[in-house]
């Protein structure tokens, strides 16, 4: 018998279905049902009407009440014909966003794929569509990033393609995209980016135009990071290189072009006054929440604040009296570079109750409340302070710090145990000799708080810094000038950092949108209340601290019918000048600040007021004013404080506030003493000898056992067991005193030895 032929055998199983005819057959069957599927889509799809956003909607700003604050949707946008827009501008859009354009079918099956596949896989969004696809997505369909919103695209841009000239849907495209600066259409962004119609658009600035388009927010290059700029600039390049490429530029022509850099933005008609700065920084906060400015910008939002109507009238009400009264800005250069910023926080919520952005929103566009290009200069030492108990530190020689700790007072002192020599002097080159915290933080004492900081640890202040709600930054480096608020912040900053200080060291985000709705979709408000960052320890004791600086030391104007806490602060050169404070309920930064008319930061000095601008004089007032109003003439809520035993000056059980009697200061001083101290300072290069190294006793006044300094003082002007001098301010009208604020030299305009050493 021979062998059965196998090339015959039948073959068994699951096999006997394959082969590569079937699959063949197969794969073809697929192919016509999936061409078919296709046309049924193509005929099923009409080419649809304009969409609503391709008309746009208002996005309505609501006080915390309901009230409406704006209302804004007047878009700003202007048809022009594609006759109008110079040929290489056109050339320059095609050149940034497709090339074959003028070849293409409308579509880019690849690129599209390529887009959808990452999309159903929650890859996140990506390019791939042509001008036609995008021109479609525009004005017929919506910003959604959905396969089916994608697959719509594709075939109503083959019909578009099919039915409509390139020039026209070039047209659509270039008037119905979103520049940024609330700029929609070409014509639009010329005006808002350069001033000029369409029609008198260069190539270069075209080109820049046409690169804003990938990333309006992040590319517009007056409010860019300087990655944003370096990014932008690449893409720019990009576009001119394409048009070198496509023959529509010479390789001559490019090599002469420079970056067109654009002029600053300026607010849309209806945002005068305040609301403008308002409603820029409630879209802001947006932003960081994941709403694109593309999205705010298309309309149709409903918008909640927490802005208190009320609150808010107060407080542009104490600006206008306390400071606006007093200039003349029209008539007086000097007076014309004051601008004024604060805001407003409840400690218990994190609601931005009132905000305060400068002059009016279309006649200084940056905030004033939210800007972070100045100083908060001794309004930072507050901060030092709640780090030290924070971290239970102790002075170079062994005392654990707290309010009762004695520190050398002497002006220029050169700071110990830091490898960066730091000496700054105090106002006037005053020389306090040996002093409790408590009078440091009364009237400011720089040699003091530069000490503390090395004792404490830069690094280590910076981190409850940053916890407390700082934003770090390049200018927040480690060195002992940190202790006079060498760094950048703005009110708000400022307004958050104090609030979680009132709110016993529960950290509190500054929040100004309090609900927003789009149609069905929701944004979820900020949790503005965190976690424990500082010991409720420290966050009381700080509190502490700074009652006495309202009550009898650099910030008494601020004092009124409520229980305050509060700092002073003066940055270099009088450039700006705060005061930061809070009641129970309520907490205020209010910050001047000096800059020209280009927008340089230039001294406050003979402003105002006569010589510099302290913050506890006119800022403090502001602040007076605002939280009387505010507090509706006042409030019995007292600050329930829990400090550390021992390290007070006044009653250990209630956390109440008792003046330190301090023998530099007579019993009428107010926080801005003008003459010299009585004492004979002690040698500032020394640090204090072994009898300090035993902090005062818990029951005892902490003045009565001062460390002994390498030479003797003179006798102190009063007995430090007297009962403490009156915590009344001078009987006087505050606005007629003059006296420096004890805080303005830590920086000031005498020569410290760099504050801004090591940043």
């Amino acid at each position: 018998m021979g062998r059965p032929d196998k090339s015959k055998a039948k073959k068994r199983g699951i096999r006997r279905f394959f082969s590569w005819k079937k699959l063949l057959g197969t794969f073809f069957v697929f192919c016509l049902l999936a061409m078919g599927a296709l046309y049924v889509v193509y005929i099923m799809v009409p080419v649809p009407t304009a969409n609503a956003e391709a008309t746009m909607q208002s996005n309505i700003y609501k006080y915390a009440n309901g009230k409406i604050l704006a209302r804004t949707g007047e878009i700003n946008r202007e048809i022009v014909g594609l006759e109008k827009i110079p040929e290489p501008v056109q050339k320059a859009f095609v050149a940034a966003e497709n090339k074959s354009f003028y070849r293409d079918n409308g579509v880019d099956i690849k690129g599209t794929t390529r887009a959808a596949w990452s999309t159903l896989t929650g890859q996140g969004k990506q390019g791939g569509s042509t001008i036609t696809q995008q021109y479609v997505k525009n004005f017929y369909l919506s910003q959604d990033q959905t396969a089916t919103r994608k697959l719509k695209e594709m075939v109503i841009a083959i019909k578009v393609d099919q039915e409509t000239s390139k020039s026209d849907i070039l047209a659509g495209y270039m008037n119905t995209s979103y520049y940024g600066r609330s700029s929609y259409g070409i014509q639009a962004a010329a005006r808002s980016y350069y001033g000029v119609d369409a029609t008198e658009l260069t190539t270069a600035q075209g080109a820049y135009l046409a690169s804003l388009l990938q990333a309006p927010n992040q590319y517009d290059w007056t409010s860019a990071s300087a990655t944003g700029r370096k990014l932008v600039e690449e893409r720019w390049n990009y576009v001119l290189d394409n048009m070198v490429g496509e023959g529509w530029l010479s390789s001559t022509e490019r090599a002469g072009m420079k970056f067109p850099v654009p002029q600053k933005a300026k607010p849309a008609p209806g945002m005068e006054g305040q609301t403008g700065y308002i409603v820029e920084a409630a879209n802001q906060e947006l932003m960081r929440q994941g709403v694109s400015e593309e999205d705010i910008k298309a309309g149709g939002w409903t918008i909640t604040l927490n802005i208190d109507e009320k609150k808010q009238k107060d407080l542009v009400k104490a600006v206008d009296r306390q400071l606006e009264a007093k200039l003349d800005r029209k008539g007086d250069k000097k007076d014309a570079t004051v601008q004024a910023g604060a805001t407003s926080i409840d400690p218990k919520t994190g609601a931005v109750v009132a905000m305060y952005g400068g002059i009016g929103a279309t006649e200084h566009w940056t905030s004033n409340a939210t800007r972070r290009d100045y100083q908060p200069a001794s309004t930072f030492k507050p901060i030092v302070l709640a780090s030290a108990i924070e971290n239970g530190s102790e002075t170079q020689d062994g005392r654990k710090i707290g309010l009762g700790t004695i520190y050398d007072g002497t002006s220029g002192r050169e700071v110990v145990g830091s490898t960066i020599p730091f000496s700054p002097e105090n106002e006037d080159d005053k020389r306090y000799g040996p002093v409790t915290v408590q009078k440091a933080t009364n009237s400011s004492i720089n040699s003091v708080y530069a000490q503390m900081i090395v004792d404490v640890g830069e690094a280590e202040t910076k981190k409850t810094a940053l916890a407390l709600g700082m934003k770090d930054g390049q200018d927040f480096g480690l060195s002992p000038a940190m202790s006079l608020g060498t760094m950048g912040a703005s009110t708000m900053d400022m307004a958050g950092v104090y609030a979680t200080l009132d709110n016993h060291g529960k950290q509190v985000t500054p929040t100004l949108v309090k609900a927003a709705s789009h149609r069905d979709r929701k944004v979820e408000p900020v949790d503005a209340i965190g976690s424990q960052v500082i010991t409720r320890e420290a966050a009381d004791t700080t509190t502490k601290a700074m009652q006495g600086v309202v009550q009898s030391g650099s910030g008494f104007r601020a004092a009124g019918d409520y229980d305050a806490a509060g700092k002073t602060g003066t940055s270099e050169n009088n450039r700006s000048a705060w005061f930061v404070g809070y009641t129970p309920e309520l907490v205020t930064a209010v910050g001047l600040f000096g800059e020209d008319t280009k927008g340089n930061q230039v001294t406050l000095t003979n402003t105002i007021n006569e010589g510099r601008a302290n913050g506890g004089r006119t800022p403090a007032q502001i602040w007076g004013d605002y939280t009387t109003s505010a507090l509706d003439g006042g409030s019995d809520a007292q600050f329930d404080l829990e400090t550390e035993s021992g390290t007070g000056t006044g009653d250990e059980d209630t956390g109440s506030y008792e003046p330190d009697p301090d023998p530099t200061r007579t019993t009428e001083a107010p926080e801005e003493p003008t003459e010299e101290p009585t004492t004979t300072s002690p040698d500032p290069t020394p640090p204090p000898t072994s009898t300090a190294t035993t902090p005062p006793e818990p029951t005892r006044d902490p003045v009565t056992t001062p460390p002994e300094p390498t030479r003797d003082p003179a006798p102190p002007t009063q007995d430090p067991t007297t009962p403490p001098p009156t915590t009344e301010p001078p009987t006087t009208d505050p606005t007629t005193i003059q006296p420096p604020d004890p805080e303005q030299g830590q920086t000031g305009d005498t020569d410290t030895g760099g504050p801004d050493r090591g940043q």
